[in-house]
C-alpha cells in the first residue's frame, strides 16, 4: 500500500510545522534549480540548515519532501480563495475576486507553482490523483462562479470546463512566464489585463457593463 500522507517520527505538531517549513523551502529552492531527481537528501538538509537525520525525522523519502513542497501551495489555494469571496452575493464579483486571490497565491510561490508543471510527474500514481483532486476543488469555486454568471445573465452559455480552466492558466502563466511578464508588467496590471481578455468576449452586454463596476 503506498501512503499518500506524509508520516513524521516527531508528536510536536508545531516542531513539525516548523521544521517541515524550513525542509519545503530549502527542497523548492533546490527542485527548481537542479531538478528533483538530482537533489539529495543531503542537499535539502544542508541548505536548510539541519542534519540529513533530522529531516528523516519529518519524512520518509525524498518523495514526501516533493509532496509537501506541492501540498503548501494547492492548499494556499484551498484556504485563500474562499477567503477572498467570502460574504460576496455578486457572481461576477465572486469570479474576478476568486481569479485575483489565484493569481496572487501563485506570486507568492512561484518557483513551486513551476515545480509543479515539471515535477507532479515524480509523485506515486495515488499522489499524483491526491494533488490534482485538491486543485480540482479549489477550480471549483471558480467554475460555481461561472455558473452563477450565466444563471444571472452575466455570462453567454459557455463550456465551464474550458472557461475554468483558461483562468486558472491565467494565473499559472504569471509564474510559468514570470521571467517576461515581471518585468512589464506589475501583478495588478496582468490580473487586469488577464481578465479583460479572458472575459469580455463572453459577457454578456449587461455582464460587460457590469464588469466595469465590479473592476474599478
Amino acid at each position: 500500500m503506498i501512503v499518500t500522507d506524509v508520516t513524521s517520527h516527531v508528536e510536536d505538531q508545531e516542531l513539525v510545522e516548523r521544521r517541515r517549513n524550513q525542509i519545503v523551502a530549502a527542497a523548492t529552492q533546490l527542485f527548481s534549480s537542479q531538478g528533483f531527481y538530482r537533489t539529495t537528501i543531503k542537499d535539502i538538509a544542508k541548505l536548510a540548515g539541519v542534519s540529513p537525520g533530522l529531516v528523516y525525522l519529518y519524512v520518509r523519502e525524498k518523495e514526501d519532501v516533493l509532496l509537501l513542497v506541492l501540498l503548501q501551495v494547492v492548499d494556499a489555494y484551498a484556504q485563500e480563495l474562499p477567503a477572498a469571496i467570502e460574504g460576496l452575493t455578486d457572481p461576477l464579483q465572486r469570479l474576478t475576486r476568486a481569479v485575483d486571490a489565484y493569481c496572487r497565491v501563485v506570486d507568492r510561490h512561484r518557483s513551486a507553482t513551476v515545480l509543479a508543471y515539471r515535477s507532479t510527474k515524480s509523485l506515486s500514481p495515488e499522489r499524483r490523483v491526491l494533488i490534482q483532486d485538491r486543485e480540482t476543488a479549489t477550480n471549483s469555486i471558480i467554475a460555481d462562479a461561472i455558473n452563477d454568471c450565466i444563471a444571472e445573465g452575466l455570462l453567454n452559455r459557455v463550456n465551464v470546463d474550458v472557461l475554468t480552466y483558461q483562468l486558472v492558466l491565467v494565473a499559472h502563466g504569471w509564474a510559468l512566464k514570470s521571467w517576461y511578464f515581471k518585468s512589464r508588467l506589475t501583478l495588478d496590471e496582468y490580473i487586469d489585463h488577464s481578465l479583460s481578455n479572458a472575459l469580455v468576449g463572453v459577457l454578456t452586454d449587461d455582464g460587460r457593463t457590469h464588469f466595469e463596476t465590479v473592476r474599478s
